[in-house]
Protein backbone atom coordinates (compact mmCIF):
# COMPACT_ATOMS: atom_id res chain seq x y z
CA UNK A 1 0.00 0.00 0.00
CA UNK A 2 1.10 3.70 -0.86
CA UNK A 3 1.10 6.22 1.49
CA UNK A 4 0.55 9.90 1.04
CA UNK A 5 0.79 12.51 4.20
CA UNK A 6 -0.90 15.85 4.26
CA UNK A 7 0.29 18.11 6.63
CA UNK A 8 0.46 21.93 7.80
CA UNK A 9 2.65 24.13 9.80
CA UNK A 10 0.12 24.63 12.23
CA UNK A 11 -2.97 23.82 13.55
CA UNK A 12 -6.04 25.13 11.49
CA UNK A 13 -4.32 26.02 8.36
CA UNK A 14 -7.16 23.45 5.82
CA UNK A 15 -5.82 19.54 6.94
CA UNK A 16 -8.90 18.59 7.69
CA UNK A 17 -10.64 20.05 4.51
CA UNK A 18 -8.02 19.25 2.04
CA UNK A 19 -7.71 15.32 3.23
CA UNK A 20 -11.41 15.09 2.84
CA UNK A 21 -11.14 17.13 -0.50
CA UNK A 22 -8.75 14.59 -2.19
CA UNK A 23 -10.15 12.04 -0.73
CA UNK A 24 -13.57 12.73 -1.91
CA UNK A 25 -11.84 13.42 -5.32
CA UNK A 26 -9.75 10.11 -5.41
CA UNK A 27 -13.15 8.02 -4.85
CA UNK A 28 -15.05 9.44 -7.25
CA UNK A 29 -11.84 8.37 -9.75
CA UNK A 30 -12.66 5.01 -8.65
CA UNK A 31 -9.25 4.90 -6.12
CA UNK A 32 -9.15 2.02 -3.74
CA UNK A 33 -8.04 4.07 -0.84
CA UNK A 34 -7.65 3.57 3.15
CA UNK A 35 -7.34 7.21 5.31
CA UNK A 36 -5.93 7.44 8.46
CA UNK A 37 -4.85 10.41 11.53
CA UNK A 38 -1.93 10.92 13.20
CA UNK A 39 -2.25 11.01 16.38
CA UNK A 40 -5.21 10.41 19.17
CA UNK A 41 -8.01 12.64 17.33
CA UNK A 42 -11.20 10.98 17.15
CA UNK A 43 -13.25 13.50 15.36
CA UNK A 44 -11.09 13.95 11.17
CA UNK A 45 -11.56 10.10 10.87
CA UNK A 46 -15.47 10.44 11.10
CA UNK A 47 -14.88 12.82 8.63
CA UNK A 48 -13.03 10.14 6.56
CA UNK A 49 -14.95 7.60 7.06
CA UNK A 50 -18.17 9.58 5.60
CA UNK A 51 -16.27 9.56 2.41
CA UNK A 52 -14.88 6.48 1.76
CA UNK A 53 -17.36 4.09 3.98
CA UNK A 54 -14.88 2.36 6.05
CA UNK A 55 -13.57 3.38 9.25
CA UNK A 56 -10.69 5.68 9.16
CA UNK A 57 -7.87 4.24 11.45
CA UNK A 58 -5.48 6.67 13.39
CA UNK A 59 -1.39 6.23 13.90
CA UNK A 60 -0.44 6.68 16.59
CA UNK A 61 3.61 6.47 18.02
CA UNK A 62 2.72 6.45 21.29
CA UNK A 63 -0.25 5.47 22.03
CA UNK A 64 1.04 2.13 19.45
CA UNK A 65 4.59 2.13 19.17
CA UNK A 66 6.16 1.51 16.30
CA UNK A 67 4.89 -1.87 15.85
CA UNK A 68 1.27 -1.22 16.79
CA UNK A 69 1.48 1.38 14.09
CA UNK A 70 2.72 -1.26 10.95
CA UNK A 71 0.47 -3.57 12.61
CA UNK A 72 -2.20 -0.72 11.70
CA UNK A 73 -0.80 -0.67 8.17
CA UNK A 74 -0.34 -3.69 7.56
CA UNK A 75 -4.17 -4.64 8.02
CA UNK A 76 -5.43 -2.38 5.35
CA UNK A 77 -6.61 -3.58 2.11
CA UNK A 78 -6.07 -0.71 -0.15
CA UNK A 79 -4.02 1.01 -3.04
CA UNK A 80 -3.36 3.78 -1.18
CA UNK A 81 -3.52 5.53 2.25
CA UNK A 82 -3.60 9.49 2.97
CA UNK A 83 -2.52 10.08 5.98
CA UNK A 84 -4.03 13.29 7.83
CA UNK A 85 -1.09 14.49 9.81
CA UNK A 86 -1.81 16.11 13.37
CA UNK A 87 -0.64 19.89 15.00
CA UNK A 88 1.89 21.73 13.47
CA UNK A 89 4.08 19.17 11.28
CA UNK A 90 6.74 18.78 13.97
CA UNK A 91 4.75 19.49 17.40
CA UNK A 92 5.12 15.84 19.16
CA UNK A 93 5.65 14.62 22.47
CA UNK A 94 6.69 17.46 25.41
CA UNK A 95 7.74 20.04 22.60
CA UNK A 96 10.22 17.22 20.83
CA UNK A 97 9.23 15.80 17.39
CA UNK A 98 8.47 12.67 19.56
CA UNK A 99 5.11 11.23 18.03
CA UNK A 100 4.62 14.38 15.70
CA UNK A 101 3.22 13.77 11.95
CA UNK A 102 7.18 14.63 10.94
CA UNK A 103 8.29 11.04 13.09
CA UNK A 104 5.09 9.50 11.36
CA UNK A 105 6.03 10.73 7.71
CA UNK A 106 9.85 9.51 8.70
CA UNK A 107 9.17 5.95 9.96
CA UNK A 108 6.89 4.96 7.21
CA UNK A 109 8.70 6.68 4.38
CA UNK A 110 6.06 8.63 3.66
CA UNK A 111 5.95 11.62 1.48
CA UNK A 112 4.39 15.11 2.42
CA UNK A 113 2.56 17.22 1.05
CA UNK A 114 2.75 20.24 3.18
CA UNK A 115 -0.53 22.70 3.05
CA UNK A 116 -0.29 26.35 3.67
CA UNK A 117 -2.81 28.90 4.01
CA UNK A 118 -1.50 32.01 1.77
CA UNK A 119 -3.56 34.85 4.11
CA UNK A 120 -1.61 37.76 5.27
CA UNK A 121 2.14 36.12 3.16
CA UNK A 122 3.74 36.30 0.52
CA UNK A 123 7.58 35.80 -0.07
CA UNK A 124 7.44 35.39 3.58
CA UNK A 125 5.48 32.16 3.63
CA UNK A 126 8.82 30.81 1.34
CA UNK A 127 10.89 31.43 3.82
CA UNK A 128 8.45 29.68 6.58
CA UNK A 129 8.39 26.31 3.98
CA UNK A 130 12.20 26.44 3.64
CA UNK A 131 12.46 26.54 7.20
CA UNK A 132 10.53 23.71 7.95
CA UNK A 133 12.21 21.67 4.85
CA UNK A 134 15.79 22.59 6.61
CA UNK A 135 14.36 21.66 10.62
CA UNK A 136 15.56 18.41 9.81
CA UNK A 137 17.63 17.03 7.71
CA UNK A 138 15.28 14.71 5.95
CA UNK A 139 12.03 16.87 6.10
CA UNK A 140 9.72 14.60 3.53
CA UNK A 141 8.08 17.45 2.25
CA UNK A 142 7.87 16.47 -1.42
CA UNK A 143 4.62 19.39 -2.26
CA UNK A 144 2.73 22.13 -1.51
CA UNK A 145 -0.93 22.49 -1.39
CA UNK A 146 -2.29 26.30 -1.04
CA UNK A 147 -5.48 26.21 0.63
CA UNK A 148 -8.20 29.05 1.17
CA UNK A 149 -6.75 30.58 -1.69
CA UNK A 150 -8.26 32.26 -5.05
CA UNK A 151 -7.27 31.55 -8.38
CA UNK A 152 -5.57 34.88 -8.98
CA UNK A 153 -3.91 34.50 -5.71
CA UNK A 154 -2.80 30.85 -6.68
CA UNK A 155 -1.61 31.86 -10.15
CA UNK A 156 0.64 34.08 -8.54
CA UNK A 157 2.38 32.91 -5.59
CA UNK A 158 2.81 29.08 -6.82
CA UNK A 159 5.92 30.00 -8.97
CA UNK A 160 7.69 32.27 -6.04
CA UNK A 161 6.82 29.21 -4.14
CA UNK A 162 8.68 26.50 -6.87
CA UNK A 163 11.05 28.68 -7.60
CA UNK A 164 12.32 30.09 -3.84
CA UNK A 165 11.61 26.24 -2.49
CA UNK A 166 12.30 24.30 -5.30
CA UNK A 167 8.79 22.20 -4.49
CA UNK A 168 6.30 21.45 -6.73
CA UNK A 169 2.59 23.18 -5.92
CA UNK A 170 0.26 20.51 -6.66
CA UNK A 171 -2.94 22.95 -6.64
CA UNK A 172 -5.01 24.95 -4.15
CA UNK A 173 -8.48 25.16 -3.13
CA UNK A 174 -10.43 28.22 -2.80
CA UNK A 175 -12.33 30.25 -0.68
CA UNK A 176 -15.43 27.56 -0.28
CA UNK A 177 -18.27 28.10 2.44
CA UNK A 178 -18.29 23.92 2.18
CA UNK A 179 -15.29 24.59 3.78
CA UNK A 180 -16.16 26.05 6.69
CA UNK A 181 -17.15 23.61 9.49
CA UNK A 182 -18.43 24.55 12.93
CA UNK A 183 -16.79 23.87 16.00
CA UNK A 184 -16.83 23.34 19.51
CA UNK A 185 -15.08 22.72 22.54
CA UNK A 186 -13.02 19.53 21.28
CA UNK A 187 -12.60 20.61 17.81
CA UNK A 188 -15.03 20.28 14.60
CA UNK A 189 -18.87 18.97 14.95
CA UNK A 190 -19.09 15.58 14.13
CA UNK A 191 -20.02 14.13 11.17
CA UNK A 192 -22.80 12.99 11.50
CA UNK A 193 -24.24 16.49 13.06
CA UNK A 194 -23.85 18.03 9.65
CA UNK A 195 -26.95 17.59 7.92
CA UNK A 196 -25.73 18.17 4.40
CA UNK A 197 -22.38 17.14 4.44
CA UNK A 198 -22.55 14.75 1.45
CA UNK A 199 -23.53 17.48 -0.74
CA UNK A 200 -20.49 19.64 1.26
CA UNK A 201 -17.75 16.82 0.98
CA UNK A 202 -18.38 16.15 -2.76
CA UNK A 203 -18.07 19.81 -3.63
CA UNK A 204 -14.65 19.74 -1.70
CA UNK A 205 -13.97 16.67 -4.23
CA UNK A 206 -14.85 18.65 -7.52
CA UNK A 207 -12.92 21.59 -6.37
CA UNK A 208 -9.92 18.95 -5.98
CA UNK A 209 -10.29 17.77 -9.30
CA UNK A 210 -10.54 21.17 -11.10
CA UNK A 211 -7.63 22.54 -8.98
CA UNK A 212 -5.72 19.86 -7.80
CA UNK A 213 -3.22 18.02 -9.51
CA UNK A 214 -3.93 14.33 -8.90
CA UNK A 215 -2.52 12.36 -11.06
CA UNK A 216 1.18 13.92 -9.65
CA UNK A 217 -0.54 13.70 -6.02
CA UNK A 218 -0.50 10.19 -6.94
CA UNK A 219 2.90 9.47 -8.13
CA UNK A 220 3.96 10.87 -5.08
CA UNK A 221 3.06 8.58 -3.03
CA UNK A 222 5.49 5.97 -2.00
CA UNK A 223 5.11 2.00 -0.47
CA UNK A 224 5.04 1.81 3.51
CA UNK A 225 8.34 0.64 5.44
CA UNK A 226 6.26 -0.46 8.02
CA UNK A 227 4.12 -2.74 5.49
CA UNK A 228 6.22 -5.85 6.93
CA UNK A 229 5.32 -5.31 10.74
CA UNK A 230 2.27 -7.26 11.48
CA UNK A 231 2.06 -8.87 8.27
CA UNK A 232 -0.30 -11.85 8.22
CA UNK A 233 -1.43 -10.79 11.87
CA UNK A 234 -5.13 -11.15 11.12
CA UNK A 235 -7.43 -12.72 13.04
CA UNK A 236 -8.64 -15.79 11.77
CA UNK A 237 -11.78 -16.69 13.77
CA UNK A 238 -11.08 -19.95 14.26
CA UNK A 239 -12.80 -20.38 17.63
CA UNK A 240 -15.25 -18.32 17.38
CA UNK A 241 -16.65 -16.15 19.72
CA UNK A 242 -16.30 -16.93 23.62
CA UNK A 243 -18.16 -13.66 24.69
CA UNK A 244 -20.09 -10.72 23.98
CA UNK A 245 -19.38 -7.26 24.99
CA UNK A 246 -22.16 -4.29 24.44
CA UNK A 247 -20.37 -1.30 23.13
CA UNK A 248 -21.92 2.26 23.74
CA UNK A 249 -22.35 4.16 20.11
CA UNK A 250 -24.68 6.91 19.17
CA UNK A 251 -24.19 10.69 19.11
CA UNK A 252 -22.91 10.99 22.45
CA UNK A 253 -20.47 7.85 23.07
CA UNK A 254 -18.79 8.39 19.66
CA UNK A 255 -14.94 8.35 20.38
CA UNK A 256 -14.43 4.49 19.11
CA UNK A 257 -10.74 3.77 17.58
CA UNK A 258 -11.44 1.27 14.93
CA UNK A 259 -8.75 -0.50 15.89
CA UNK A 260 -9.72 -1.10 19.61
CA UNK A 261 -13.26 -2.01 18.20
CA UNK A 262 -10.88 -4.70 15.91
CA UNK A 263 -8.84 -6.04 18.91
CA UNK A 264 -12.02 -6.99 20.81
CA UNK A 265 -13.00 -8.77 17.93
CA UNK A 266 -9.33 -10.59 17.68
CA UNK A 267 -9.19 -11.58 21.21
CA UNK A 268 -12.64 -13.51 20.50
CA UNK A 269 -15.42 -10.95 21.61
CA UNK A 270 -18.87 -10.26 19.56
CA UNK A 271 -19.66 -6.82 19.62
CA UNK A 272 -23.62 -5.20 20.35
CA UNK A 273 -23.97 -1.60 19.85
CA UNK A 274 -26.62 0.00 21.44
CA UNK A 275 -27.36 3.58 22.59
CA UNK A 276 -27.60 4.73 26.30
CA UNK A 277 -29.83 7.50 24.53
CA UNK A 278 -32.45 5.69 22.42
CA UNK A 279 -32.69 2.45 23.82
CA UNK A 280 -34.24 1.31 26.78
CA UNK A 281 -31.89 -1.01 28.87
CA UNK A 282 -28.38 -2.81 28.41
CA UNK A 283 -28.71 -5.71 26.01
CA UNK A 284 -27.69 -9.02 27.09
CA UNK A 285 -23.80 -9.21 27.51
CA UNK A 286 -20.75 -10.41 28.94
CA UNK A 287 -18.95 -7.18 29.19
CA UNK A 288 -19.54 -3.55 28.83
CA UNK A 289 -17.16 -0.90 26.76
CA UNK A 290 -18.53 3.02 27.59
CA UNK A 291 -16.60 5.08 25.20
CA UNK A 292 -15.91 8.78 25.42
CA UNK A 293 -17.88 10.90 23.29
CA UNK A 294 -20.30 14.30 24.63
CA UNK A 295 -22.59 12.85 27.59
CA UNK A 296 -22.65 16.33 28.47
CA UNK A 297 -24.36 17.49 25.17
CA UNK A 298 -27.19 14.97 25.93
CA UNK A 299 -27.14 15.33 29.54
CA UNK A 300 -30.84 15.70 30.19
CA UNK A 301 -31.74 12.95 27.80
CA UNK A 302 -28.87 10.45 29.48
CA UNK A 303 -30.30 11.45 32.34
CA UNK A 304 -34.37 11.15 31.35
CA UNK A 305 -33.77 7.59 30.03
CA UNK A 306 -34.16 6.01 33.85
CA UNK A 307 -34.54 2.62 32.30
CA UNK A 308 -31.04 2.41 30.89
CA UNK A 309 -29.02 4.22 33.71
CA UNK A 310 -30.64 1.50 36.14
CA UNK A 311 -29.83 -1.08 33.87
CA UNK A 312 -26.16 0.14 33.53
CA UNK A 313 -26.21 0.69 37.22
CA UNK A 314 -27.14 -2.98 38.36
CA UNK A 315 -24.83 -4.53 35.71
CA UNK A 316 -21.77 -3.08 36.65
CA UNK A 317 -22.27 -2.78 40.64
CA UNK A 318 -23.00 -6.65 39.67
CA UNK A 319 -19.60 -7.00 38.60
CA UNK A 320 -20.10 -6.74 35.55
CA UNK A 321 -16.34 -6.68 33.28
CA UNK A 322 -16.37 -2.96 32.47
CA UNK A 323 -14.28 -0.38 30.51
CA UNK A 324 -15.21 2.87 30.89
CA UNK A 325 -13.69 6.28 29.45
CA UNK A 326 -13.81 9.83 29.82
CA UNK A 327 -17.38 10.86 28.98
CA UNK A 328 -18.48 6.64 29.87
CA UNK A 329 -16.74 7.50 32.75
CA UNK A 330 -18.71 10.88 33.76
CA UNK A 331 -21.80 8.45 32.58
CA UNK A 332 -21.40 6.17 35.56
CA UNK A 333 -21.31 9.42 38.00
CA UNK A 334 -23.89 10.66 40.17
CA UNK A 335 -24.58 13.52 37.89
CA UNK A 336 -23.40 15.46 34.93
CA UNK A 337 -23.76 19.40 34.53
CA UNK A 338 -24.68 20.02 30.80
CA UNK A 339 -23.12 22.68 28.22
CA UNK A 340 -25.87 25.48 30.52
CA UNK A 341 -24.28 24.80 33.90
CA UNK A 342 -27.49 22.59 35.17
CA UNK A 343 -26.65 18.99 36.90
CA UNK A 344 -28.34 15.87 35.89
CA UNK A 345 -28.57 12.54 37.73
CA UNK A 346 -26.39 9.76 35.69
CA UNK A 347 -26.04 6.00 36.46
CA UNK A 348 -24.76 7.08 40.51
CA UNK A 349 -22.16 3.85 39.89
CA UNK A 350 -19.34 6.28 41.01
CA UNK A 351 -18.92 8.73 43.73
CA UNK A 352 -18.10 11.77 40.99
CA UNK A 353 -20.32 14.79 40.00
CA UNK A 354 -18.87 15.87 36.48
CA UNK A 355 -19.16 19.82 36.07
CA UNK A 356 -18.32 21.92 33.49
CA UNK A 357 -15.08 24.17 33.44
CA UNK A 358 -14.68 26.27 30.29
CA UNK A 359 -10.78 24.95 29.91
CA UNK A 360 -9.14 21.92 28.95
CA UNK A 361 -7.71 19.52 31.69
CA UNK A 362 -4.72 17.94 32.20
CA UNK A 363 -4.56 17.85 28.26
CA UNK A 364 -2.37 15.11 26.15
CA UNK A 365 -0.37 12.53 26.67
CA UNK A 366 0.05 10.93 29.43
CA UNK A 367 1.78 7.27 30.77
CA UNK A 368 -0.64 5.04 33.49
CA UNK A 369 0.73 2.81 36.28
CA UNK A 370 -0.87 0.74 38.66
CA UNK A 371 -0.01 0.35 42.39
CA UNK A 372 -2.38 -3.12 42.14
CA UNK A 373 -3.63 -5.91 39.14
CA UNK A 374 -7.19 -5.27 37.71
CA UNK A 375 -8.71 -5.50 34.84
CA UNK A 376 -6.65 -3.99 32.70
CA UNK A 377 -3.48 -3.21 34.39
CA UNK A 378 -0.21 -5.17 35.64
CA UNK A 379 1.73 -3.81 38.84
CA UNK A 380 4.61 -2.66 36.96
CA UNK A 381 3.36 -2.26 33.48
CA UNK A 382 3.03 1.72 32.05
CA UNK A 383 0.43 1.88 29.92
CA UNK A 384 0.28 5.07 27.23
CA UNK A 385 -2.76 7.02 27.39
CA UNK A 386 -4.53 10.48 26.66
CA UNK A 387 -6.64 13.49 27.90
CA UNK A 388 -9.02 15.64 26.21
CA UNK A 389 -12.17 17.26 28.24
CA UNK A 390 -13.61 19.90 28.79
CA UNK A 391 -15.57 18.70 31.68
CA UNK A 392 -14.17 17.50 35.10
CA UNK A 393 -15.37 14.98 37.96
CA UNK A 394 -15.19 15.96 41.89
CA UNK A 395 -14.19 12.62 42.48
CA UNK A 396 -11.65 11.02 39.99
CA UNK A 397 -10.58 7.79 41.54
CA UNK A 398 -7.30 7.29 42.63
CA UNK A 399 -6.29 3.63 42.08
CA UNK A 400 -3.60 4.79 39.25
CA UNK A 401 -0.94 6.97 38.53
CA UNK A 402 -0.53 8.70 35.87
CA UNK A 403 2.35 10.89 34.31
CA UNK A 404 3.66 13.58 31.86
CA UNK A 405 6.77 13.62 29.90
CA UNK A 406 7.48 17.00 31.58
CA UNK A 407 7.51 15.26 35.25
CA UNK A 408 3.83 16.12 36.18
CA UNK A 409 2.23 13.48 37.90
CA UNK A 410 -1.20 12.58 39.97
CA UNK A 411 -3.58 9.99 40.94
CA UNK A 412 -6.97 9.37 38.86
CA UNK A 413 -9.13 6.55 37.99
CA UNK A 414 -11.22 3.52 39.66
CA UNK A 415 -9.66 0.55 38.54
CA UNK A 416 -10.92 -2.87 40.07
CA UNK A 417 -10.68 -6.77 38.93
CA UNK A 418 -13.59 -5.80 37.21
CA UNK A 419 -13.58 -1.96 35.97
CA UNK A 420 -11.32 0.52 34.65
CA UNK A 421 -13.15 3.91 34.68
CA UNK A 422 -11.50 6.90 34.43
CA UNK A 423 -10.72 10.12 31.97
CA UNK A 424 -7.58 8.41 29.78
CA UNK A 425 -8.48 6.90 26.75
CA UNK A 426 -6.72 4.26 25.97
CA UNK A 427 -5.14 2.57 22.76
CA UNK A 428 -6.08 -1.46 22.68
CA UNK A 429 -3.03 -1.95 19.46
CA UNK A 430 -0.40 -1.42 21.40
CA UNK A 431 2.14 -3.47 23.14
CA UNK A 432 0.14 -4.43 26.52
CA UNK A 433 -2.80 -6.67 25.63
CA UNK A 434 -5.42 -4.70 26.77
CA UNK A 435 -8.16 -6.01 25.02
CA UNK A 436 -6.97 -9.82 25.62
CA UNK A 437 -6.90 -8.94 29.40
CA UNK A 438 -10.75 -7.26 28.73
CA UNK A 439 -11.69 -10.22 26.73
CA UNK A 440 -10.75 -12.59 29.24
CA UNK A 441 -12.60 -11.24 32.34
CA UNK A 442 -15.80 -11.03 29.72
CA UNK A 443 -15.33 -14.63 29.10
CA UNK A 444 -14.90 -15.23 32.79
CA UNK A 445 -17.95 -13.74 33.49
CA UNK A 446 -19.81 -15.53 31.48
CA UNK A 447 -18.67 -18.98 32.85
CA UNK A 448 -19.51 -18.13 36.34
CA UNK A 449 -23.17 -17.06 35.34
CA UNK A 450 -23.46 -20.59 33.92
Amino acid sequence: MKTIMIAAMHSGAGKTVTTCALLSALKQRGERMQAFKCGPDYIDPMFHEHILGVPSRNLDLFLQGVEGVGKTLSRMDADIAVIEGAMGFYDGLNNTTEASAWDLARLTGTPVVLVVNSKGSGLTLAAQVKGLMDFREQSGIAALVLANTSERRASSLAPVLERETGLPVLGFLPPMEEARFESRHLGLMTAGEIADLTARLNKLGQAAEQYIDLDRLLILASTSRLRRLGEGDRFSGGRGFCCRIAVARDEAFCFLYADNLDALRDAGAELIFFSPLHDSELPKADGLYLPGGYPELYAERLSENTAMRHSIAAAVKSGLPTVAECGGFLYLGQSLEDAEGRAHPMCGVLPGCGFKTGHLQRFGYQTLTAPADSLLFRVGEHIPAHEFHYWDCTENGADLRSEKADGRSWTCGFASPSLYAAFPHLHFGGAVPLAQRFVKACEQWKASMT
